[in-house]
């Protein structure tokens, strides 16, 4: 099997699990977010595009539910032995599928999570479920329960991290040999994940972003390159990724002469990112980090140029996106525990001025100061 991590490691995840679901009172729960399965059991897939779940009983009893097409990844990829498959066909719905294996697992009349708040569970599929399962138990909405989970990371999993922080380090590195004036962002962008991939990593839950001129401004990925000019600017996001686990970076290069604003911007940036790095440890919670990035900012001039969320909780994702449920925005109530691998971002966009500016690395939480996973320091970094 094609397993990431020792047996006993999973039984761990199983346990922690099925202790949170009796504290919940809950008979079992439907998992539909991919990034749960893998967590819990090994399975890797982009099956999720399509229905399937697997179901958890509270005594730690599972069934996968799946297609045809996954029946070996499956089987290959995952400590799974009770896999079944519904059949492709007109008008098929494969919540009656789901709904006799239920009866078959004991859980008519149960008390039941659903992971509805994930890319795994389209509204088709919760329109579908809901008018199968609504009279055959009560369903409640369990949709953070292993996401709330997996924010604290076990020492193999922080292994992975580490490793995907090298490979975002090496894709830095690819990116500034590159960048100069008639640099086309087409070769950053490819020696960016070509270092990734050379370094045994994979592909990212969702595109790196690039953008240069203007589009330094945007903050996703979007198609089309262009050639750098004289005096230019260069904003990258990127993750390096390992075993599905993300340590995400950003940067903004200054091509040329680095106008007054840049400089002003970097400082706001550099002075707020080692700001939170004296409250991104236990004693604190994720609302705190947003509110020191909000002062600092605010009292700079900056709040029309800032975003409304500077960071989230990293870890092992599936596309369509790397970040994971709990952010660093306004009232955030989760504490900050050791173990956790949190990716701290500066974005500054003033459209005023067509500047742009950003600063951003993951860190890990521990009993103490937090510690940065990459080699880079925050330098401002001009091409």
């Amino acid at each position: 099997m094609a397993l990431h991590f020792e047996k006993p490691e999973f039984a761990v995840r199983l346990a922690r699990l099925t202790d949170k679901m009796r504290e919940e009172k809950l008979d079992a729960v439907l998992l539909f977010a991919q990034e749960s399965m893998y967590w819990l059991t090994g399975y890797d897939t982009f099956g999720y595009c399509f229905f399937q779940t697997l179901v958890v009983r509270a005594d730690g009893t599972m069934a996968l539910i799946t297609r045809s097409a996954d029946l070996r990844q499956a089987k290959h990829t995952s400590i799974l032995e009770n896999v079944h498959v519904w059949v492709d066909r007109v008008n098929a719905d494969p919540t009656v599928d789901l709904k006799n294996l239920l009866v078959e697992m004991d859980l008519l009349g149960a008390r039941i999570g659903v992971e509805y708040d994930t890319h795994g569970m389209t509204g088709r599929i919760a329109h579908l479920l809901d008018a199968q399962l609504t009279a055959f138990g009560q369903i409640v909405d369990a949709s953070y329960l292993v996401s709330r989970l997996r924010l604290v990371k076990s020492p193999a999993e922080i292994f992975y991290v580490e490793r995907a922080a090298a490979l975002a380090d090496d894709a830095l590195d690819a990116a500034i040999a590159l960048t100069k004036p008639g640099a086309d962002e087409a070769d950053i962008l490819a020696a960016m994940q070509g270092a990734v991939f050379a370094g045994g990593g994979d592909y990212p839950a969702n595109e790196f972003i690039i953008g240069s001129a203007e589009d330094a401004l945007l903050c996703r990925y979007k198609a089309g390159r262009r050639k750098l000019g004289d005096n230019d600017q260069l904003t990258l996001e990127w993750a390096g990724a390992y075993a599905h686990y993300h340590a995400a970076m950003m940067r903004t290069i200054v091509v040329g002469e680095p106008s007054y604003r840049h400089r002003e911007l970097y400082n706001a940036c550099l002075e707020t990112i080692q700001a939170i790095e004296t409250v991104l440890k236990p004693g604190h919670v994720f609302g705190d980090v947003f509110d020191m990035h909000a002062k600092i900012m605010d009292e700079r001039g900056l709040a029309r140029h800032r975003l409304n969320a500077c960071g989230y909780s990293l870890g092992a994702r599936f596309s369509p996106s790397w970040m994971e449920h709990q952010m660093f925005h306004v009232g955030n109530p989760q504490p900050i525990e050791p173990g956790m691998s949190l990716f701290v971002h500066m974005i500054i966009m003033d459209s005023d001025t067509g500047t742009a500016m950003t600063l951003g690395q993951t860190y890990l939480t521990t009993e103490g100061e937090p510690r940065a996973l990459s080699r880079h320091p925050l330098d401002f970094i001009n091409a």
